[in-house]
């Protein structure tokens, strides 16, 4: 426990704070609720909140309305998880990364609160966040969950600003249920009554009627895309529509087709939270232009591994890890990456299938080196992801490090090429220590 003395470094208080609960995932609002009890109930002094759950593109969803609103002159808090490189990722305070200092001092307040009663990191930090957040000035809090909806710790707020749903598909079956009607039933319990609910595109048909219900049971108006707002890509522009009429915005900076819907979210956000929050349409075009998410479809310009590549390649980075996020980065190749050929390098967590996420590149992807994630007790091993690459179709041979399956790759291929790395936010946060 904290002496009173000066804080220790965020990375000792965290490591003793993993040791308050056997599991590091155990869905419950219980605890959280005694822990803000204790704190004197931080989350009810927040900033207007715009809650974000989904399986993909919360991430994104969420950098598009940062940079919207800091592009109209707001200051914004936003929380995001997991973090790549350094936890602070986690917490931006009023536009800035919270400081070491700051954030040591936040967590040992919370530890003290908590005493010994079990809490998981999560939990804790969570609650941390909802400290910082609450002490210092902002207009916006941008506040994504970390896992489903109904029982995730960020789910106290009683009464948002704003509640979205981005696209939902099959992940974290353990935590939230094995059906894709169980898991949006999840992530729909974090919309509120009356609050505006904001729903992108679902690639799932069963799942609008699970949201659409769950809005209808608490009361929540919702504005759906492809119903009450549309967004497309029509000759090099964002194309919006909704009852406040046509917008032609720049694309999304942030490349991939399915940026078009996170964008189109981020848009109708915007339009529902206009009362309170008013933007201009030039808000909305810098913040297309200037949101920021790594490891999400993000090129690599510097770094070791960047300097190993002959004239004409490109090293590319995402931390998708589903097979829905496999779908929408191989549907991206296909079409905006068609000049070149792509190969993967790629590693993947024990929780995940990669069989699911890789067989969306069979035809796609040319030469496959797979990798252990190097620091990661639950990751598989180089060999049984490239058996399962091969079973998918794909052309793939271990490799010992990341380093070593770039190497192999340009030995075996002279033509220039797109390399991508994938398969984790693990692997991805690895490769931009040393190549952010």
């Amino acid at each position: 426990m904290a002496t009173g003395l000066a804080p220790a470094a965020p990375e000792t208080i965290l490591e003793r704070l993993q040791k308050l609960h056997p599991k590091l995932i155990d869905l419950s609002l219980d605890r959280m609720h005694r822990l803000l009890e204790a704190l004197g109930h931080p989350e009810r002094t927040l900033p207007p909140v715009i809650h974000i759950a989904g399986t993909n593109g919360k991430g994104s969803t969420l950098a598009y309305l940062r940079a919207i609103y800091e592009a109209a002159g707001y200051k914004v808090h936003a929380y995001t998880s997991p973090h790549l490189v350094r936890f602070n990722e986690r917490f931006h305070v009023a536009g800035a990364e919270i400081a070491d200092a700051t954030l040591a001092a936040i967590l040992e307040e919370c530890e003290r609160a908590n005493g010994d009663s079990p809490i998981t990191l999560f939990e804790i930090t969570t609650a941390a966040a909802f400290l910082a957040f609450s002490r210092t000035p902002a207009d916006v809090l941008i506040l994504e969950t970390g896992l489903g909806g109904r029982l995730d710790a960020t789910n106290v707020v009683e009464r948002p600003l704003a509640t979205v749903i981005t696209s939902i598909s099959m992940d974290h079956m353990q935590y939230l249920g094995d059906t894709i009607q169980a898991i949006a039933g999840e992530k729909a319990a974090i919309m509120k009554p009356g609050v505006p609910a904001i729903h992108a595109p679902q690639r799932f048909a069963e799942v609008p009627g699970v949201l659409d219900a769950y809005a209808a049971t608490v009361g929540a108006p919702v504005s759906r895309g492809g119903a009450e707002w549309r967004a497309k890509a029509e000759n090099g522009a964002l194309l919006y529509e909704s009852a406040l009429g046509t917008r032609r915005l720049p694309l999304p900076v942030l490349p991939g087709l399915h940026q078009i819907d996170n964008a189109g979210a981020a848009i109708a956000t915007v339009e529902a939270a206009t009362d309170r929050l008013p933007v201009t349409e030039a808000d909305i075009a810098r913040g297309l232009q200037t949101a920021r998410w790594p490891a999400r479809m993000q090129r690599l310009t510097r770094g070791p591994l960047v300097e190993a590549l002959p004239p004409g390649w490109e090293l590319w980075l995402d931390g998708g890890h589903n097979a829905d996020a496999g779908t929408v980065l191989a549907a991206t190749a296909r079409t905006l990456w068609a000049d070149k050929p792509l190969h993967l390098v790629f590693g993947m967590l024990d929780t995940k299938a990669p069989q699911d996420y890789l067989a969306a590149f069979a035809g796609v992807a040319g030469r496959v080196r797979t990798v252990a994630i190097p620091g990661e007790a639950h990751s598989l091993t180089a060999e049984q992801t490239a058996t399962m690459a091969r079973e998918a179709g794909l052309a793939a041979e271990p490799a010992d490090s990341v380093a070593g399956a770039v190497a192999d790759i340009l030995r075996a291929d002279g033509q220039p090429a797109r390399l991508l790395i994938c398969g984790s936010l693990y692997l991805a946060g690895h490769v931009l220590a040393e190549n952010g």
